[in-house]
């Protein structure tokens, strides 16, 4: 009998709830009453709508596109398309829509991180890797489409030395200064099997570059071609390897890696919660893929016209400017983690996605510009192959001891602005789409 009472007593107590308020001004007034369910029927209709926003698709919108404070460079975007119809001005064309893509491209990378947590840490790692450098990957098909090869080569290449020495340098040393009471490690062996892939991958685009410049192809102009392709399908071979290899056979190498998120129990109650879900994230991914694609083409199409109106040369606009848009994501976490002591994230986000971008959309840019038709070859040219030689030797020597302290970090930073100085007295050669 007590059961049957205490529901009794509980269902006349919710339905007396809304109805409370009215109980007491009965006697003043006959229209209280209406007046004051009316009001509670009001009360009950907005709790029930805000339960919709934070529940609905409305809470999904404002995650991806108001919360974060870069999402004020947004209307860049649309400004962009709007001058390029209306304006000649390729250089403010060219600014706006790097500025556009920017919040789209760290906008990209925090939909990514969202769908690693139905994903799993390893697989989430490779997705955020990946799509990470979907900007990178789009603008370069884009060029390649249009017969800009040396673009296409230079913006890849700068991809690279930005996150090796600029994100990682800043991260490094954002890290250290955090963390100053202390010397920072991270696993040293997943460091250096990253380390042994990006000089396999100089290895690939120097001998192209080799052969070019001694003058020793059996059939000039056609040689190069035919070893950049062949040296491609090989490199992805390898990526593919070590994609089984960090997957599937030693998983336990980058245990660190995986396990970093959890590491800290203080900060595990906030990461592990995803704000949005898994169709949310699918579906976000294509229209941030979409819209970057789209801005990507006006960005293109403007980089010439931008180099004469800024007086700046296009590697310059190639190396350093566009790179900047692409990494946008992977700069702001690699520097978060480091903050907050979790190197092995920050190792796997900077120079894993040089990596990537060295043994995976180097050479798939090649075989796509093979399909189209466009001889895009693995020579970069003397000086930005040199470059990149110097620069992946000095990232490990910095990795090779498995501690990281904001020193390193501010000569890693330095050795960027040489870098960033260099292509801007920089003169390519070979300014038209022909790259022989």
């Amino acid at each position: 009998m007590m059961m049957p009472m205490e529901e009794k007593v509980e269902v006349e107590s919710d339905e007396e709830i809304p109805f409370s308020a009215s109980a007491t001004g009965k006697k003043v007034h006959p229209f209280d009453s209406e007046g004051n369910s009316i009001a509670s029927h009001v009360d009950m209709s907005k709790s029930w709508i805000l339960k919709r926003i934070q529940m609905g698709p409305l809470r999904s919108i404002y995650i991806v596109l108001i919360k974060a404070k870069i999402n004020m460079l947004l209307p860049f975007g649309p400004l962009a398309i709007l001058l390029h119809y209306l304006t000649g001005k390729h250089g403010l064309v060219f600014l706006l829509s790097m500025l556009g893509i920017t919040p789209l491209a760290e906008r990209l990378g925090y939909v990514t991180e969202q769908l690693a947590f139905y994903t799993g840490p390893t697989v989430g790692g490779l997705l955020n890797a990946t799509f990470g450098n979907a900007t990178e990957m789009i603008i370069s098909i884009y060029a390649l489409k249009s017969g800009m090869i040396r673009v296409v080569q230079q913006s890849l290449l700068g991809s690279i030395l930005s996150n090796m020495l600029l994100v990682l340098g800043c991260a490094f040393f954002s890290g250290g200064i955090a963390n100053h009471q202390k010397v920072q490690v991270f696993n040293k062996a997943a460091a250096l099997v990253n380390s042994g892939l990006l000089l396999m991958a100089v290895m690939g685009i120097m001998f192209p570059a080799v052969l070019h410049f001694t003058r020793t192809e059996v059939h000039f102009g056609k040689s190069e071609l035919a070893l950049s392709r062949f040296s491609s399908c090989i490199m992805l071979i390898a990526y593919g390897s070590y994609l089984f290899f960090q997957l599937k056979s030693q998983p336990n190498l980058y245990s660190l890696v995986d396990e970093g998120g959890v590491n800290d129990q203080e900060d595990s109650d906030d990461e592990e919660a995803p704000e949005i879900t898994q169709w949310e994230t699918i579906g976000w991914l294509a229209i941030l893929t979409l819209w970057i694609s789209i801005l990507s083409g006006y960005l293109v199409d403007a980089i010439q016209g931008a180099s004469d109106s800024l007086n700046m040369p296009v590697a310059f606009i190639s190396v350093i400017l566009l790179p900047i848009v692409g990494n946008a994501a992977e700069h702001a976490s690699a520097i978060m983690f480091a903050m907050k002591d979790k190197l092995d994230i920050t190792i796997g986000v900077a120079i894993g996605s040089s990596t990537q971008i060295s043994m995976f959309v180097i050479p798939f840019c090649v075989v796509v510009g093979w399909c189209m038709g466009q001889p895009m070859d693995l020579n970069f040219q003397l000086f930005e192959t040199a470059t990149l030689f110097i620069s992946v030797l000095v990232v490990a020597f910095m990795l090779q001891d498995g501690t990281s302290n904001y020193f390193k970090g501010f000569m890693l930073i330095l050795c960027y602005l040489i870098v960033a100085a260099s292509f801007f007295v920089h003169v390519d050669h070979d300014k038209g789409t022909d790259n022989n």
